[in-house]
């Protein structure tokens, strides 16, 4: 889970620091790097998997194009940033596995982890280059000081003492040493003894995090798998629709990819990931999906996996109220975006950030709410104990829709504005990220009164959306608008119709 990240130097993002909830709403308008946000965290979990480069090239740049990795370093005219810095701080799950299956348990599930990076040229790739770290950390917050650091509301008897647990006297778990040619990273064993495994840091194709295994450093390893888990679902109606094989995954895909497998192994195997359930078991999770896609389309009866064991092939099927059976791929794309948020809530594996662009989409003004409780309801539950019906699961969706900003609650909203700057006497724009007063960010941060509080002004351009300019004098009757009806008018602002009498 993410509570904060400090970003500075990653496209438009400049002394960026935001902290997160379990749920948490970006919005602005086009354009003003809601989606670079996205890009950051995205390039940050693609860091602790892949090499330096192979990871940068992942990321879209300003232009929507990947392959110039120079790109994604804050420009001012033709001038490029010297570096770009990352720090966040997390909520990582108490035991692991790594890729050869060893367990492993984290000293402590409070992390800090600090990366600086710096474009190195590269005469054999020019129109590529490489990316070189100048710094490298991961240490612990200390479970004293997470009330300090973990400002959304939350209960400390049950969310807390379950999400926040061990202890940790050394430091470091990765550090940095030295500078220029001799700048070593290097990798601490949890246990406090042996001897830490030193890296020449301008050798390194890739972050030491994105190396770790059990054997090494089992909280390293947890915090690289946590990092891994933070993903962007960019669910594609083509994808949702599509049946799947008998051997296909059983997790979602990023893309809405095995809707079909991934709700019938979850029937499947509701209570236990080992062994089957059985019908009475798999008919209730069929149940709690119907039901939920009945809060969009009242005309929903049943759901179930369709199996054909002929052409091996499992298909999402849908039956309304009337009796009628037709394949899921037959509802309108929101619905299917609808259906595909629906399945991960119940896809207790899946933990992690989860970042959704826009969900607004393709769903009516009318059942926004519902898609919003939805995804709610996705995230860990702050007044539970963390545990395999509570999993640490994050929420992060951006929009720029004011029926979204109307009615996700205040506590989760963060507005995206571009803010002048100027440094070292260049002026340029970056991405500022504020909220509402009164909400927990403004009491519990040092300076109430800075600049991130978000101006009442800001906020009635979402409120009240709508320009009311030309709806009097001159307005020609052949384009009148629909809020320039009188009717409409009476009913969207308070006393016009004494006004207009």
């Amino acid at each position: 889970m993410l509570t904060r990240l400090k970003v500075s130097g990653f496209k438009n993002l400049v002394d960026v620091d935001i902290r997160f909830g379990p749920f948490t709403c970006v919005a602005g308008a086009n354009g003003v790097g809601k989606s670079n946000l996205f890009d950051a965290i995205r390039f940050l979990s693609a860091l602790a998997e892949k090499p330096l480069n192979e990871a940068a090239l992942s990321v879209r740049d300003e232009e929507g194009r990947s392959g110039d990795i120079r790109s994604l370093f804050h420009r001012v005219g033709d001038d490029y940033d010297e570096h770009m810095s990352f720090e966040v701080e997390m909520v990582v799950p108490s035991e692991g596995t790594d890729d050869l299956g060893q367990k492993a348990k984290a000293k402590i599930t409070f992390l800090k982890y600090a990366l600086q990076l710096a474009y190195r040229s590269d005469d054999s790739l020019q129109s590529l280059g490489g990316l070189e770290i100048l710094k490298e950390e991961l240490s612990h917050i200390n479970i004293g000081d997470a009330s300090k650091n973990l400002l959304f509301p939350h209960k400390a008897k049950t969310w807390r003492k379950t999400a926040v647990r061990g202890e940790r006297r050394v430091p470091y778990f990765i550090s940095t040493e030295g500078s220029d040619s001799s700048r070593v990273i290097k990798l601490h064993q949890d246990g406090n003894s042996g001897r830490a495994l030193s890296r020449l840091a301008e050798k390194l194709p890739r972050t030491v995090l994105s190396a770790t295994n059990a054997a090494e450093s089992p909280t390293a390893l947890i915090a690289r798998q946590e990092m891994r888990s933070w993903r962007l679902l960019q669910l594609e109606p083509s994808s949702l629709r599509q049946p799947d094989v008998f051997t296909a995954p059983t997790t979602l895909e990023a893309d809405g990819s095995h809707l079909a497998s991934t709700l019938y192994y979850l029937a499947r195997h509701a209570n236990n990931a080992y062994e089957k359930t059985s019908d009475a078991s798999a008919e209730q999770i069929y149940t709690q999906v119907a039901n939920r896609l009945a809060e969009l389309i009242e005309d929903v009866g049943k759901i179930w996996v369709d199996r054909d064991d002929r052409r091996e092939l499992l298909t999402v099927m849908v039956k309304n109220r009337d009796g009628t059976t037709h394949p899921a791929r037959a509802l309108s794309d929101g619905t299917m975006r609808f259906l595909a948020l629906a399945v991960l809530e119940l896809d207790l594996k899946a933990e992690g950030v989860i970042c959704l662009e826009e969900p607004e989409n393709g769903i009516h003004p009318e059942r926004i709410p519902k898609i919003l409780e939805l995804l709610q309801d996705i995230a860990t539950d702050t007044e539970e104990e963390i545990g395999t019906d509570n999993p640490l699961r994050q929420v992060i969706i951006n929009t720029h829709s004011p029926s979204v900003v109307q009615q996700v609650p205040e506590e989760s909203l963060i507005i995206a504005e571009l803010k002048d700057t100027v440094r070292q006497g260049k002026h340029f724009k970056r991405v500022s990220f504020g909220y509402l007063p009164e909400t927990w960010r403004h009491k519990r941060l040092p300076n109430p009164l800075d600049e991130n509080i978000v101006s009442l002004g800001k906020l009635l351009s979402y409120l009240n959306p709508v320009s009311q300019v030309g709806r009097t004098q001159g307005t020609d009757s052949k384009k009148k608008r629909v809020i320039d009806r009188k009717d409409v008018l009476t009913l969207t602002i308070p006393g016009l119709e004494e006004q207009l009498l």
